[in-house]
This record gives structure tokens, C-alpha cells and sequence, in this order.
């Protein structure tokens, strides 16, 4: 069987305080806003829609693994360790609950960061090869 799905065109982020969040996300990760109403805003960011979705309070994307350990629902990547350190260094720089810079045993190095409400996003510093092609960079 031929596989048809082909990306993730859409995730969808928890948020208690959808102004606060869209004003966040814009601010500190640059993200553009495509639309916001009382209960969404539609942002653009990482070559993909993102949608704040007003939520209860404690819900987030974050998970237990079977360690115990609180993780991260996917990574977003960087084309380098320098461009690592740099985003790094400015989310750091803008206030951004971020983790240390880590080598956690395969190729590149990645650091977590945190949301207003504490949903987790992990950073790699490996730009895929496919996107890479794609894209032609």
C-alpha cells in the first residue's frame, strides 16, 4: 500500500488565555497570525498551521512516558547547532522558560522550551534531509 498521508498540515495547542498565547507565540517564536476569533487563532509557523485553541485550564499536550519522565509531543527543527545555540540564546534572552542545550546520544543536540501554560516543544538541531530537498536548501 502506497502511503497517502503526506505531512502534518495542522496541530492543535491547548491554551487557558488565547490572547496572552497568541501574543506569545508571535512575540517570541515569530509565528504569523492568520486569523482570531473568542475560542482560536490560526497561526503560521515551522511551515505549518498551528492552532491555539482556548481550553480548560491544565489541559496540555505534555505526557508521562513510561520512565516517568514529562515529554514533548513533537520537535521542531533547526538547521545546525549554531542556529541551535542562537535560537537558544533568544528564546532565553525574551524570557522563555527554556531547558539546557543537550546531547542525548544520537546525531545533533536539542534543548526543550515551554508555552504559558507549560505545554513542552523540543528543538533539534538535524534539519531532515527530505525537507532539505525539498525545499533545496
Amino acid at each position: 500500500m502506497k502511503q497517502e498521508l503526506l505531512r502534518i498540515g495542522t496541530t492543535y495547542i491547548p491554551v487557558t488565555d488565547l490572547e496572552k498565547s497568541t501574543e506569545w507565540y508571535n512575540e517570541k517564536l515569530g509565528a504569523e497570525v492568520n486569523y482570531k476569533d473568542n475560542k482560536k487563532s490560526i497561526l503560521e509557523l515551522a511551515n505549518q498551521s498551528f492552532f491555539l485553541v482556548k481550553a480548560k485550564a491544565g489541559q496540555i499536550l505534555n505526557f508521562t512516558d513510561i520512565d516517568g519522565n514529562e515529554h514533548f509531543p513533537f520537535t521542531f527543527e533547526v538547521d545546525g547547532e549554531d542556529k541551535l545555540v542562537k535560537l537558544h540564546n533568544e528564546l532565553m534572552e525574551k524570557g522563555v522558560r527554556v531547558g539546557e542545550i543537550e546531547d542525548r546520544g544520537h546525531q545533533g543536540r536539542n534543548f526543550v522550551f515551554y508555552d504559558p501554560d507549560g505545554n513542552k516543544f523540543d528543538v533539534w538541531s538535524v534539519l531532515s534531509k527530505r525537507f532539505k530537498d525539498y525545499f533545496g536548501l
